[in-house]
């Protein structure tokens, strides 16, 4: 039995709240279960001095949590003045992840950044940050087209992420902190949602896993994605 009582097949559940940033060129509110993260998409027309000239556009992403977003108060990272490690590493993965949705060339030369502001954390706010860092793309994308900006639609694909581990004994997907914490085997699928393969990041917490129970994981996730890019399209309807 999952703390939840949720079935090992089932996602918590999902709602995304578009247009809550009013200076933004795209926004939402993500929440699932009870992680909640704020997403923005803010348009430049300038890229990276690596890749001006180029004709090729860029996404990159931003991501952190606020001081009251866990059970006890965190620093500030600007109060330590710098970055941590984990921070680094998932805004980097949600970049990557984003950007392998997007028709480049299309998007013309100018960047887009998706910031990703966690306000509560229950588990998987690097994959909530991704899910919802696309909606808050599509929108700014929304917004280039409608000033026929661009002519063709530079988002080839959603992009949504969800966790899957082994907890107790069973494979289960979408967990949420007290499975997380417990967790033998835990894991990340960033898809696209024409189900190619963005990213997978698996490891042994606590226990060793097969590759049958990795399968196991895959088919879960493939099924929470599918769940997800419904509710991104909704969202963006």
């Amino acid at each position: 039995m999952r703390p939840s009582g949720r079935d090992l097949s089932e996602m918590r559940p999902v709602s995304i709240e578009t247009g809550v940033v009013k200076h933004a060129e795209g926004s939402c509110l993500i929440r699932i279960g009870d992680t909640a993260v704020i997403c923005t998409a803010s348009l430049e027309e300038r890229v990276p001095p690596f890749i001006k000239g180029s004709g090729l556009g860029w996404v990159t992403a931003e991501y952190g949590m606020l001081p009251r977003s866990t059970g006890s108060r965190m620093r500030r990272e600007a109060a330590s003045g710098k970055q941590g490690g984990r921070t680094v590493e998932i805004q980097r993965l949600i970049g990557r992840s984003l950007r392998a949705g997007v028709d480049r060339v299309a998007l013309g030369e100018r960047q887009i950044t998706v910031d990703c502001d966690v306000i509560q954390a229950d588990g998987g706010t690097r994959c909530a940050s991704i899910t919802g860092g696309w909606v808050a793309l599509k929108l700014a994308v929304n917004k280039l087209l409608k000033a026929r900006a661009i002519t063709t639609d530079p988002l080839v694909s959603p992009v949504a992420a969800v966790s899957c581990g082994i907890y107790a004994g069973q494979p289960v997907l979408d967990l949420d902190y007290p499975e997380d914490s417990e967790a033998g085997v835990d894991g990340n699928f960033i898809l696209r949602g024409d189900g190619q393969l963005i990213e997978v990041q698996m490891s042994a917490e606590g226990a060793t896993f097969t590759r049958d129970q990795m399968g196991k994981l895959m088919d879960l996730a493939e099924k929470g994605v599918a769940e997800l890019v419904e509710a991104q399209k909704a969202a963006v309807a």
